[in-house]
């Protein structure tokens, strides 16, 4: 079976990352995390074995599971990516790099126990709802720094920084409204708690919105359909 649409779909995606960050006002490298929900495990393994692609993002538990024994883990990291039940977290504690989807104290309580019995400290993205939309997950932009405040008590996680998912939007500048907004609101609180000259990591946009993203200080973008179109 012939890959090439992969390698295709890779070469346009950095082509676009690069002219994004060509026209940013931010000065920041871009890591891609290849959201694989849809994707076939031949798909993942050319995706990580041949077309470069380090980091991928799983959205489901049980679909990180299956997919386990086809990634190569020495070279590839997973992040998780979706919406994570506390009853979910011991079977991906220990495999996976970063939790972007962290969105309440209990959530947080459960990686902190879990990481504890591992011996290790979980690096974890608070999740902001910035188009405060009810049914998707993440913490209403007023509350972010109280909440950040109280994940920085856990000794087992280390908050890198912030992941947003926007409301879907019809003109593809609209996005940057809602990505502009949030990436001041992250700088604003960063600075606040954390005491040190550390940027924060970044999580927002994903296939129809990474370019608006980047423009908006993006450092991770999450694409999903964007290499396996065919």
């Amino acid at each position: 079976m012939s890959f090439e649409y992969i390698d295709r779909n890779t070469k346009a995606i950095r082509e676009r990352i690069a002219a994004a960050q060509n026209s940013s006002p931010y000065d920041r490298e871009v890591s891609i995390v290849a959201a694989v929900k849809y994707c076939e495990p031949g798909e993942l393994k050319y995706l990580t074995e041949y077309a470069g692609i380090t980091e991928i993002g799983e959205n489901r538990v049980q679909q990180l599971l299956d997919h386990y024994e086809y990634i190569d883990r020495e070279k590839v990291k997973i992040h998780f990516i979706g919406s994570l039940q506390t009853n979910k977290v011991k079977y991906i504690i220990d495999k996976v790099c970063m939790i972007h989807s962290l969105d309440s104290i209990k959530l947080a309580t459960e990686i902190d126990k879990q990481a504890k019995k591992h011996g290790i400290v979980m690096d974890v993205l608070a999740e902001i709802n910035c188009g405060r939309e009810e049914n998707k997950g993440g913490i209403m932009p007023e509350d972010v720094e109280s909440f950040c405040r109280e994940i920085m008590s856990f000794s087992s996680i280390n908050l890198r920084g912030f992941m947003t998912m926007a409301p879907k939007c019809e003109e593809k500048s609209d996005y940057l409204k809602y990505f502009d907004e949030t990436y001041k609101l992250f700088l604003d609180i960063w600075r606040k708690i954390v005491h040190n000259n550390i940027e924060p990591v970044v999580s927002m946009g994903m296939s129809e919105s990474f370019e608006e993203a980047i423009l908006c200080g993006s450092n991770i973008v999450r694409i999903g359909r964007g290499f396996f179109e065919k």
